[in-house]
């Protein structure tokens, strides 16, 4: 119960609906003991009992007879009221039973009502922290998890959690009252058969415990594959053209079919095992029952201590405590079956940002000298991807990083932006270590484009906004302009509020980069970083594009890791790597006149 446990810290702002909740099923559990004891008059004015009972006021001889006196006093009133009109007490009966069932119905709806408030507002809580704290985990945490398993814990695992959540809100405030109740009820008729029927209670408790022992490690099981099922269709959807160009519908669709053939049999157990919980109570219920008429009857028929109208509302007293106790057993398999959602959903919201700001991080506004990597080392896992790397790049200049694939040029930009800590030396803002500054006001200072660009499924202008929240349409405008986009902008269908699709799969490469250099532009940062921005563009786009990254980059200082070393030729310093360490530094010229790695890089790329 550890996990739930934590689920119901999330109760807490909805105390008020709890309380609420625990009042109204106090009355309702009271209306419905009540229901059971405007049985006695009842059957009493049926059977014709009361016309042989003497017209004194009964005497109140201690809790363990209160029934009786209940009994005995509304006969006492009837008669001084009613009189022998057998009729008129029957309506008066039916009256009352009516008043009772009605009172016990509204305070039921009004506990459920108050309970749902508290439910929903705990299951949103849940979401939205879920949500955040997805988004705050650094980029490293999800290079080891797959997307659909973050995303079956925010959809089925928190359903699950939901129906699970309310099974132990009724288990806390709902069915123990009632039982309370019920057996206070119960003894007031009669303590011998309360004491009778809770011997075999327990009993019967302990049998249905068993059956639930394995559950929570097959609904484990089972959310972990429906994860890996939700990652395939992901990858699916993302690479389509991929799989479509190799052929490969039928590896995939194995693949898949392999994976829902697990979830079924996982399924199938699990299901039959919670749905056992129902049909076991209630047999083992009816068992109880059984041998409670047989005792019970002994004591009507033969040893006359109980009357027959006090024993039949009796025996609706111990019905009405195998509904609670059976609603109890199965929220026991509920829950087991959650705790294991509850375990998954804990493990993201528990899981510690190794990147968080530290306690008195500085907010940093403005950038004035220079970006300074001092003996800087790194690795993703066991190999440095740099070694001992030093650089300054002074405010107002460009620098662009150059090498091949695996010199540890992205991982510079990952670094500088903080998406990873460096394992050694440091990297410093205006002499300021990035590890002191708070993560927001430090990408404040940048913008980033990247050679995937990243657009999401919303109009054109709200893509660029993403820069600057409150930017008006004139400076969303002129952004487009500096990025060479508006040109094409203006011959979409509704130009600036036209949805650009599922990651902007209307538009053209050179289109999506485009826009996310107007983003960058809107953002207006001083230090801009581009992560190879060109790399996957055509010719001629790549001159538009990179037209628009020239005019961007005037009077900012620039990181540029470059794949394409034609675009970097106006670089203030080119910067050459090889397994994370600089073999050559220097302007285009000085590079080329050295004959060093760098000229043999632009030869090879001429060449090509």
């Amino acid at each position: 119960m550890i996990y739930f446990k934590k689920i119901l810290q999330y109760a807490k702002p909805y105390k008020l609906y709890a309380v609420l909740n625990i009042i109204f099923n106090i009355f309702y559990a009271i209306f419905s003991a009540l229901s059971f004891y405007v049985l006695m008059p009842l059957l009493q004015v049926i059977f014709g009992e009361d016309q042989n009972k003497e017209i004194i006021e009964p005497v109140y001889k201690g809790f363990t007879s209160l029934g009786e006196y209940m009994n005995d006093y509304f006969s006492f009133f009837m008669m001084n009221k009613v009189g022998d009109d057998q009729e008129k007490k029957l309506l008066i009966v039916i009256a009352l039973i009516l008043i009772v069932i009605i009172l016990k119905n509204i305070f039921s709806y009004l506990g459920f009502y108050a309970i749902t408030f508290l439910k929903n507002g705990v299951l949103k809580d849940i979401r939205n922290d879920l949500y955040q704290k997805t988004i705050s985990l650094p980029i490293s945490y999800f290079s080891e998890k797959k997307k659909g398993d973050i995303m079956a814990r925010i959809g089925p695992d928190v359903i699950e959690v939901h129906y699970s959540f309310l099974s132990i809100l009724e288990l806390i405030f709902r069915d123990p009252i009632m039982i309370i109740v019920t057996i206070i009820s119960m003894l007031a008729i009669s303590v011998k058969l309360t004491i009778f029927i809770f011997v075999f209670v327990p009993i019967a408790g302990f049998i249905i415990n068993i059956l639930g022992k394995n559950l929570k490690k097959t609904s484990d099981k089972t959310q972990r594959e429906q994860g890996y099922f939700l990652s395939l269709l992901e990858e699916t959807l993302s690479g389509l053209r991929v799989i479509k160009g190799f052929n490969a519908e039928d590896v995939f669709g194995t693949k898949f079919k392999n994976s829902t053939l697990r979830f079924e049999k996982l399924m199938n157990k699990l299901l039959t095992r919670t749905q056992l919980a129902a049909p076991v109570s209630e047999i083992l219920g009816i068992m109880v029952f059984c041998v409670l008429i047989w005792y019970g009857g002994s004591l009507v028929l033969i040893e006359k201590s109980i009357p027959p109208s006090a024993f039949i509302p009796f025996l609706g007293f111990a019905y009405n405590i195998i509904t609670p106790a059976k609603s109890i057993s199965k929220a026991s398999f509920t829950i087991k079956k959650g705790n294991a959602a509850a375990e998954r959903i804990l493990a993201i919201l528990e899981t510690e940002d190794p990147l968080q700001d530290r306690q008195n991080a500085i907010h940093k506004e403005e950038f004035t000298t220079e970006i300074e990597f001092k003996n800087v080392s790194f690795k993703y896992e066991d190999d440095y991807v740099l070694k001992d790397f030093s650089l300054k790049v002074p405010k107002g200049t460009s620098v662009a990083l150059v090498g091949q694939s695996g010199s540890g040029k992205s991982t510079l930009a990952n670094l500088v932006t903080r998406f990873y800590d460096v394992n050694e030396g440091s990297i410093s803002l205006d002499g300021k270590n990035v590890k002191n500054l708070s993560k927001k006001s430090l990408l404040g200072l940048m913008g980033i484009v990247t050679q995937d660009s990243i657009l999401f499924n919303d109009s054109v202008s709200e893509n660029i906004k993403l820069g600057k929240q409150d930017a008006s349409a004139k400076e969303i405008r002129n952004a487009a302009d500096i990025a060479n986009a508006h040109e094409f902008i203006k011959e979409l269908p509704k130009q600036y509020e036209t949805n650009i699709g599922d990651g902007g799969n209307k538009l053209s490469g050179g289109q999506k980069q485009r826009l996310s250099i107007a983003r960058a532009v809107l953002k207006n940062p001083p230090i801009m970083i581009l992560d190879e921005a060109t790399s996957a563009l055509d010719t001629e786009s790549e001159q538009l594009v990179q037209t628009a990254l020239e005019k961007m980059m005037k009077n900012r200082t620039s990181l540029v890791i470059a794949h394409r070393l034609s675009t970097i030729q106006n670089a203030d310093n080119i910067v050459v790597l090889r397994k994370g360490i600089i073999i050559e530094q220097g302007k285009h010229e000085e590079l080329l006149a050295k004959k060093g790695e760098y000229f043999k890089l632009v030869t090879m790329q001429t060449l090509q």
